[in-house]
């Protein structure tokens, strides 16, 4: 008899993105720093069995092979039966799917991060996590010393779509954005408009610029404002696991 193990799946959060390149495979090039919070996924993985169960999530979280866990495990050859807990929102550039693909690799001992990296862009560093800067199209990563912070996210109920977003950010040229420190956020706005009212209200009541987390929809400020729609999260080292009732 099998034992069940227990995995944690750290949110992603993207404090800062620079796209600097397209490669001729279409795959853009980043150079950012991404943290892992104390928003978590979490999933129960049955070596003895196979296929996947879903729990929570919403209607655009896919509960079969073309989910992130499932691709993940087919990369590392193995087989199981994955529950998947979800608890960080779909859509919102906080690399759910990413996350748990991620618990996953650690899981079987894989390390390809290059074969890790076409999965999607947040995977490689959603192995470990912590804090560290990412480049090439995500297998490059440099770690960084972990620094405490909290920060309040404002998760709008809008769907911001990676791809749609990339493909925005080609077609506006591919412009810098030196106001924010996310080149991504003038194309999520263009994919999107109804981000920006979200934007303004949120740095009304915090007296803060927000800045758009990954390709959208989340917005993030420092410190504390809790409210409707806000997720108070602070940032975890590498090999955080949280306190269990």
């Amino acid at each position: 008899m099998t034992e069940t193990i227990e995995l944690v799946a750290p949110a992603k959060l993207t404090l800062s993105l620079r796209v600097t390149g397209v490669r001729d495979d279409g795959y853009h090039l980043i150079d950012a720093e991404m943290v892992t919070l104390d928003l978590c996924d979490r999933l129960a993985i049955d070596p003895a069995g196979d296929g996947l169960r879903l729990v929570g999530g919403g209607p655009d979280v896919p509960a079969d092979a073309d989910n992130l866990v499932m691709k993940a495990l087919a990369l590392t050859g193995r087989t199981a039966e994955i529950t998947l807990h979800k608890e960080i929102p779909s859509q919102a550039g906080l690399g759910g799917g990413s996350a748990d693909a991620g618990a996953v690799l650690r899981w079987a001992g894989f390390r390809d991060l290059e074969a890790a990296s076409r999965l999607g862009a947040d995977v490689p560093f959603c192995i470990d996590g912590g804090r560290a800067r990412v480049r090439g199209i995500g297998e490059v990563l440099d770690p960084m010393p972990h620094v405490d912070r909290t920060l309040t996210l404002l998760v709008p109920p809008l769907s911001c779509p990676t791809p749609a977003v990339f493909r925005a950010w080609d077609d506006l040229g591919g412009p810098v954005n030196d106001e924010s420190p996310n080149d991504l956020e003038a194309a999520a706005l263009a994919v999107v408009p109804e981000l920006a009212q979200w934007r303004d209200e949120f740095a009304a009541s915090t007296g803060q610029r927000p800045t758009m987390a990954g390709s959208g929809a989340t917005w993030f400020v420092d410190g504390e404002h809790p409210g409707p729609r806000r997720l108070v999260v602070r940032s975890t080292p590498v090999g955080w696991r949280p306190h269990l009732a």
